[in-house]
């Protein structure tokens, strides 16, 4: 296998001319940062150009993290200023959107945490795969404070159902693989020791199919079920109000000074962290 680093954080790894591996690789909590908004962007630039390609599956190269939640130390404005991609959408929606339209197959590869990018992210792939002990899923957003901006509003309900979508959202807390698959977050959660071989099994056979009878199968499947971009640019919207509140504000201030961002439990057990903030009236 070789592989092309396109960024320090974010590798596109060649594994035949068909099938692509994006690794995510930002230690130690796997954040996401406005610079790894970027890198995303270019990688599906590429993708989008490149048409061998039918298959790319998303993974982590970051022990108990698949992707996380946003880095709250960051500039803003180095998001916000990112133009807006081809969709018309903000940047991180965008890249959502264009890898869900995309004409290859995308799919998650979950092992560790997916928090709030994290989690968006396996719901603009079009399938995804947890390990049924190593994997954690979450929108955390509402405890918090804050609405979550990369279209899980109207992904989830599409997915999963109206009322298990708002127990995921509003509860903000953690949901194990098993959990997950039981729900409809995701495809399957499989053994941690059977996860890989499932899915490079399941690339490597989509991979030898015909482009064309992908990418028309993907687009009319989508058709009768993906939300309109309108959707998800009000959620990306609401998002940033949200993050101007002074009631959020206060809630990332007092979870930063929890250990939100720091190797420990807080990033380990964050649906446990927001329980506890909210209990003690933070």
């Amino acid at each position: 296998m070789s592989s092309t680093t396109v960024a320090a954080r974010v590798k596109l790894v060649r594994v035949t001319p068909a099938y692509r591996r994006i690794v995510l690789d930002n230690p130690p909590l796997n954040l996401m940062d406005p610079s790894i908004v970027l890198e995303f962007r270019q990688i599906v630039t590429t993708l989008e150009n490149d048409d061998q390609v039918k298959v790319v599956v998303f993974e982590s190269a970051v022990e108990g993290f698949f992707f996380n939640h946003s880095d709250f130390l960051a500039e803003a404005d180095d998001l916000t200023d990112i133009p807006q991609g081809p969709t018309g959408l903000e940047a991180w929606p965008d890249v959502l959107v264009r890898l869900t339209r995309a004409p290859f197959v995308s799919i998650s590869l979950i092992r560790g945490r997916a928090t709030g990018n994290g989690s968006e992210l396996a719901l603009a792939c079009d399938m995804s795969f947890a390990s049924r002990e190593q994997t954690l899923l979450s929108q955390w957003e509402v405890g918090a404070g804050l609405v979550a901006g990369g279209g899980p509003m109207a992904r989830l309900a599409r997915q999963v159902g109206r009322q298990r979508a708002l127990e995921i959202l509003l509860s903000a807390d953690d949901i194990t693989g098993a959990d997950a698959e039981r729900m409809g977050y995701v495809n399957r959660a499989l053994p941690d020791a059977e996860l890989d071989e499932y899915v490079d099994a399941l690339a490597t056979r989509i991979a030898t199919f015909d482009s064309w009878a992908i990418a028309n199968t993907k687009r009319l499947v989508g058709d009768g079920c993906l939300p309109p971009d309108i959707e998800i640019g009000a959620g990306w919207g609401t998002f940033l109000a949200s993050s101007r509140r002074p009631a959020a504000q206060a809630k990332i201030g007092a979870l930063l000074a929890h250990g939100l961002q720091k190797p420990g439990d807080t990033e380990d057990r964050l649906g446990l962290a927001l329980g506890e903030l909210g209990s003690s009236g933070s």
